[in-house]
Parts: C-alpha cells; structure tokens; sequence
C-alpha cells in the first residue's frame, strides 16, 4: 500500500487529541505490509510534534495472515507505549476480535472494542490527557561515553561502532550519538567506510525508533561503504529485522563480530 493510500487513512483530531486509525478492509498479508503502514503512522505523529494522542481505531474488516501477526502486535505495542494515552478499538470482525483478545490476554491490557465509533469516541472522552509542555529532553550521556564506542581501523576502511549495552531512551539520545559520529568521520579526512555495529544488550525505546531510523538511514548513504551488524539473541534485532521489510535496507545481521567482519570482506570485493 503506498504512502498516498494509507495517509487518508491516518487522521489527527486536535482540539479532541485524537489520532483516528483507519484499517478498514485492510489486509496485512505480510510482516512487511504491517511495518510499511506503522511507519508511516510513527512518521505521521513525529510530524504534529505532539508525542502523545489518544488511538482512536477502526478494524471493520481487518484480517492479519498468520505470517503477519508477530509483526502487528509487536509494532502495535510499541505504538502504543510511545504515543498513546489510551487506545479505543471499534467495528472489529469476530476474527480480529477473538484475536485481539487472546492477546490482550497475554499482554494483560484492556483491548477497549466497541461495536460503533460513537460508543468507541464516548469512552475516549471519559480518559484523562496526560499531555504536559512540550519535553525538551536533558542529555543522558556526555561526549565521553559516545567516545569510547567508536573506533577507526584505517587500513581496514572499518568503523567500529559499540552500541553494546546501551539505551536510546528518546530522540536527544539519537541525535547526540549520531552526531557525534558524523563529527568524528569528519575528523579523519575519509568519507566512506565500512560500518561494523554491535547490538548486543542494545535498547532502543520506542519514542527513539522514528528519529532513529532516520539518522541511521542518512548516515548510512552519506558514508558507508557497506554496514553488518551483529547481536546475538537481541530484541533491537529482531525490531531491525522487521523494520528492514518495509525500509529498503538489508540488515545484514550476524551473530558475532567475527561473522560480521567475514561479511565485509565480502562487501569489499564488490566495491572493489
């Protein structure tokens, strides 16, 4: 589905603080076709520089192949934590239903489903906003600690960037680490590398994804030469995985370092 067929989809009531979600006889019949739709609803919300709106959601006709499921209830989820300050669902077909409540079994949250978008926008009128001022975010880390996480190898064309253990809480912390590294490839005099990045124990909070996605893409084109990452076991990467579908970006995700720098060396003899 293109951008110009989902956004009529995704409208934004502001004097109510409602985000109204159309998915309305849509079919997800893949991972990719879930993360194509979810990024362009984070990509819509970063837009109105408001993080927080109530979901007001129609699933009339919804249905979700199988092979699509993981996918929806993951990139809901982390909607749902980053921007919502309650989620109303309405109109749900009793599959989608029967699914959604199975997993607001597991997930322990109320699904809110209604039978009409009246009674759905009545329950969302009983919840109260939690919007405050506009956050303006104080830096979590100092320069010292992005420091130490980079290194260069430059007989190798490699840069070395440790993520390992690390959080992204919000965009701040997107920016400051991205930054930093675009000045310290400045500062070596060559603008292509090859990128070998460690995820594991890395955290990426669901308020830094969008940002992230964008400063990791834009560095990306401006100055790699080829980028493997590797993490073993890690959520960031399988959230990778899934936003690699609807990106056009290949992962390239490995288990260890070793296995990542035997791929750049095959990414060497292309380039060469």
């Amino acid at each position: 589905m293109p951008f110009s067929a989902i956004d009529p989809r995704i409208v934004f009531h502001a004097d109510r603080q409602i985000m109204e979600v159309d998915f309305s006889k849509v079919t997800f019949d893949s991972s990719a076709s879930v993360n194509r739709f979810y990024d362009r609803i984070e990509e819509r919300i970063s837009a109105t520089g408001e993080d927080q709106w109530f979901f007001l959601v129609n699933l009339d006709g919804l249905r979700i192949d199988s092979s699509a499921w993981v996918a929806y209830a993951r990139r809901g989820r982390a909607l749902n934590m980053a921007h919502s300050m309650g989620s109303v669902r309405y109109d749900a077909s009793p599959e989608t239903a029967a699914q959604i409540k199975r997993a607001a079994d597991t997930e322990a949250f109320d699904p809110n489903l209604f039978t009409n978008r009246a009674d759905a926008l009545s329950r969302l009128a009983t919840l109260p906003s939690k919007r405050r001022a506009r956050i303006r975010h104080d830096p979590s880390y100092t320069e010292a600690d992005f420091r130490r996480r980079i290194r260069f190898d430059e007989a190798a064309e490699l840069m070395d960037v440790d993520f390992s253990h690390f959080t992204f809480h919000h965009a701040r912390d997107v920016d400051d680490f991205y930054d930093h590294i675009e000045t310290r490839i400045a500062g070596t005099g060559r603008e292509k590398w090859f990128f070998v990045v460690n995820y594991e124990g890395c955290s990426i909070e669901p308020a830094a994804w969008v940002r992230y996605a964008y400063r990791g893409k834009r560095l990306n084109v401006a100055h790699s030469l080829g980028s493997v990452r590797y993490a073993p076991g890690s959520e960031t990467a399988a959230d990778i995985r899934l936003r690699a579908e609807s990106q056009d970006f290949n992962p390239n995700l490995r288990n260890t370092r070793a296995e990542a720098l035997e791929r750049i060396a095959e990414m060497r003899e292309t380039v060469s």
